[in-house]
């Protein structure tokens, strides 16, 4: 099947469903009409994009046929202007549907969940945990979406050893997904009487935040432990047990909150975070083989990878995976990562599309 016969087939799926929403039995059940509300919002992107092509093809069959019968010169050229046009569009309009039709991660439209933990370097590398913390902030709210602290280990010189939060937006897993791995700052400490030029690293992850249907947590093993908060947060520091830790008996693995007032909410973000990490240990396992015989070469996910270098001495931010460098350090650290992720992702995409056509072939 080529991908117009895909496509022919997409959209008279899309009418089928057009239709079915306007029958009474559809609209009156409103779990049913969601649900195709849902997917017609998903295929829309692509019918506009595959009618629009077709349009740009009946636009070079008229300016042929003009040209063929044409005698008047204003209109043959008029025609050859058209025919260009539409030679151009139905180029640009295939490589769109091209990509539109990639097989998406089922995770992109999540909101996620993101860990930054200072590595090699001490006090420095808090310190630079602290600026990515800081850098995923302004990014988010440059694109509109809303951050959720969940939970802080700061060091008394405004460092952080590690930092937890939620990233509520549309498409927030598809765009930040690429930052997971070890970056690394290059730079002369402030306490460095010397020059001398430090290394240091912090290794983020981005897990997708986990829904129950995606993973299922017993109740029976969950302990929960509740704590004083320690960290900055109000008048209710070390007065009321408020803080969360839970653990999840059968991995081991522990989660918890001490950012917010109440032990209610604290105990709802720490599952939050519990649920999406043991979510990441599923996903890992389930795609590990697959991953393995086609992994990505911009690196999605391998806390291990070095993926990015700041180095300050020479304002530059390299991205290893790409090749990319730039020369804007402050402005990227100040979120303005659109440059390097529309990269990222332009670079992922051709490699998927290469993958694509071999198969094809």
């Amino acid at each position: 099947m080529t991908m117009f016969d895909r496509l022919s087939d997409l959209e008279r799926h899309y009418d089928e469903i057009q239709r079915f929403m306007t029958e009474p039995d559809v609209v009156n059940d409103t779990e049913k009409y969601l649900r195709l509300l849902k997917e017609s919002g998903e295929l829309e992107p692509v019918i506009k994009a595959y009618r629009d092509y077709k349009n740009a093809e009946q636009s070079e069959k008229d300016a042929l046929e003009l040209l063929a019968n044409e005698k008047d010169p204003d209109l043959v050229e008029m025609a050859k202007e058209e025919l260009a046009t539409a030679k151009e569009d139905q180029q640009r309009l295939t490589k769109e549907l091209q990509i539109l039709l990639l097989p998406k991660d089922e995770n992109d439209d999540k909101n996620i969940i993101m860990e930054i933990r200072g590595g090699a370097g001490g006090d420095e590398a808090a310190l630079f945990a602290a600026e990515l913390y800081r850098m995923y902030i302004n990014y988010a709210e440059s694109r509109g979406w809303k951050t959720e602290l969940v939970s802080a280990n700061e060091t008394g010189i405004g460092g952080m050893k590690e930092v937890s939060f939620i990233v509520n937006g549309k498409g927030a897993f598809a765009r930040l997904k690429y930052e997971a791995g070890v970056h690394r700052v290059q730079r002369v400490p402030a306490t460095e009487s010397g020059g001398r030029i430090h290394t240091s690293t912090a290794t983020v992850a981005v897990m997708p935040e986990a829904e129950d249907v995606d993973v299922y947590i017993n109740p029976a093993d969950v302990k929960m432990e509740v704590f004083r908060s320690s960290g900055a947060g109000g008048q209710h520091i070390n007065k009321t047990s408020s803080a969360v830790r839970l653990i999840h008996i059968p991995t081991g693995m522990v989660a918890e909150c001490q950012e917010e007032r109440s032990q209610l909410q604290n105990r709802e973000k720490a599952m939050r975070l519990l649920r999406a990490r043991l979510y990441e240990i599923e996903a890992t396992k389930a795609h590990a083989e697959a991953a393995e015989a086609k992994r990505s070469q911009v690196g999605t996910g391998d806390r291990s990878e070095k993926i990015r270098t700041y180095n300050f001495p020479q304002g530059r931010v390299t991205d290893h995976r790409i090749n990319l460098t730039l020369y804007n350090i402050e402005k990227i650290l100040n979120g303005a990562l659109d440059e390097i992720l529309d990269e990222l992702i332009s670079t992922d995409q051709a490699r998927k599309l290469a993958e694509l056509n071999k198969e094809v072939i």
